[in-house]
């Protein structure tokens, strides 16, 4: 005690600020700390899943699982060959939906896929065939090893992105970009959007078959570290992404035997959508944290989705149990004339990629990003460092350059999200609440709070008896 009394006092103050300002009017140099209490009704359910054994060692095998993966882009086919989609049935983003409670881009998204695959003679007339249920059927991308962005609606002859673990074989898979604007998964359905995804399904999806088939495996998780340190962020920041894609596969392209005109199409679209290597990040992120599924006792978040409705999150030590609660509007900047009254709340699989420490959890490393979905450089700075908050680990091979190459916040867990209450930082697209609009804007939003808790519960019932 006496040691005590030579040196300087450090105060430290959490809580009320009033105690701060108190010590601070007298001189005494004060750190204050964000503290507050967990979310309210958790205290038994955090004290339970805390206490139990297993979840240390849960979550460092989560974690050494899904630094483990290594993400190789090995094929591209179509949807109906690779996953057994007959016409009729469609995937779409999110936890599970049904049609009398989907959203209008949402709806638009699978009113164009129906006209895509030749069910009804015009988008129109789908809206009466989903709601009769005759001979058609929903289900999540989620449930099939896929991820869709925004609605992510996946018809059978929709090309797919194919990506394989070499370790393991694990697979995933991800429908090819559109670019951005009047497109299907954001709900438009217009002539000339039916006529780009025929484009697409005719010529691009075959030509990028040819190409990926002679260059062998690409490593994508190798490009998402590289466009790291290049500016993206991996969410709505893709452009050196695609184009080290677009280097990596164009010899390949040109030796192909396709006109040399079909090539130069291809090549124009690719290289003028920003957006296209995306999707390729989300199933390079799916299959990293489908590796850390199903480990019992682990409090690791191994997707959060949305579908326009709801806002899904499934944990590894729950198995497939969805916990949901309502999607929210994003906060952020709009195209043209549009404002929040004509944005649908959250919608799409995309979020996969902040899961897995990219997008809002990298945005350090793309401060241009807020030029896209609002905020100031520092907004971006302060997102990510407030993400390590809730994590478990930080990225061995994914860093962000102005945090000194420090790894981005990896392996959302459940009770420090709860005990924080530090909500996950999601930055994503906006569709227009009404079919057929298609892309009103970008922004920043969370998940509903209630599906964390949620969680917690489950895994508390789940936990051994102390």
């Amino acid at each position: 005690m006496t040691d005590l009394l030579r040196h300087d006092p450090q105060i430290i103050a959490a809580g009320v600020g009033l105690f701060a300002e108190a010590v601070s009017a007298q001189a005494v140099p004060v750190t204050t700390v964000d503290w507050r209490p967990p979310m309210a009704g958790t205290e038994q359910d955090l004290a339970r899943v805390i206490a139990d054994p297993r979840r240390a060692a849960a979550n460092a095998e989560a974690i050494r699982r899904m630094l483990a993966v290594r993400a190789n882009l090995v094929d591209v086919v179509p949807a109906g060959e690779l996953l057994g989609l007959q016409p009729g049935r469609f995937l779409h983003a999110g936890p599970p939906l049904r049609w009398e409670h989907a959203s209008g881009p949402m709806r638009g998204a699978l009113m164009g896929a129906a006209a895509l695959e030749g069910l009804v003679d015009r988008p129109q007339d789908a809206e009466r065939l989903f709601a009769s249920g005759a001979g058609v059927s929903l289900e999540p991308c989620h449930h099939h090893g896929a991820v869709g962005p925004m609605a992510g609606v996946v018809s059978p002859s929709m090309w797919m992105f194919v990506l394989e673990d070499p370790a393991t074989g694990a697979r995933t898979c991800c429908s090819l970009n559109e670019g951005l604007g009047k497109v299907l998964r954001y709900g438009a359905y217009a002539p000339e959007v039916l006529e780009r995804l025929r484009w697409m399904s005719g010529s691009l999806g075959p030509l990028l078959q040819a190409a990926v088939r002679a260059h062998g495996p690409l490593d994508i998780t190798a490009i998402i570290a590289q466009m790291l340190q290049m500016g993206d962020e991996g969410h709505n920041r893709n452009r050196a992404g695609t184009l080290m894609l677009l280097r990596e596969l164009m010899p390949e392209m040109i030796t192909s035997g396709a006109d040399a005109e079909e090539v130069a199409v291809a090549a124009r679209f690719i290289g003028g959508n920003d957006h296209f290597f995306l999707n390729l990040v989300m199933p390079a992120c799916k299959l990293t944290l489908d590796a850390a599924r199903n480990i019992p006792g682990s409090t690791l978040v191994v997707a959060m989705a949305r579908n326009g409705t709801e806002f899904g999150i499934q944990v590894s030590g729950t198995g497939d149990q969805w916990f949901t609660g309502p999607a929210q509007v994003a906060e952020g900047l709009f195209l043209g004339g549009y404002g929040p009254e004509d944005a649908n709340p959250d919608i799409g699989d995309s979020a996969i990629t902040e899961t897995a420490g990219l997008g809002g959890f990298a945005m350090a490393a793309a401060p241009a990003i807020v030029r896209f979905v609002g905020g100031t450089a520092l907004d971006a700075l302060a997102a990510t460092q407030r993400m390590y908050e809730i994590t478990l680990e930080e990225h061995n091979q994914f860093t962000v350059p102005i945090l000194d190459f420090r790894g981005t916040p990896l392996g959302i867990d459940v009770t420090k999200v709860v005990r924080t209450g530090i909500l996950p930082q999601i930055n994503t697209g906006m569709a227009g609440k009404v079919a057929g609009v298609g892309q009103v804007g970008a922004g920043l939003v969370t998940p509903p709070a209630v599906v964390f808790p949620a969680a917690l519960a489950a895994l508390a019932s789940a936990a051994p008896a102390l």
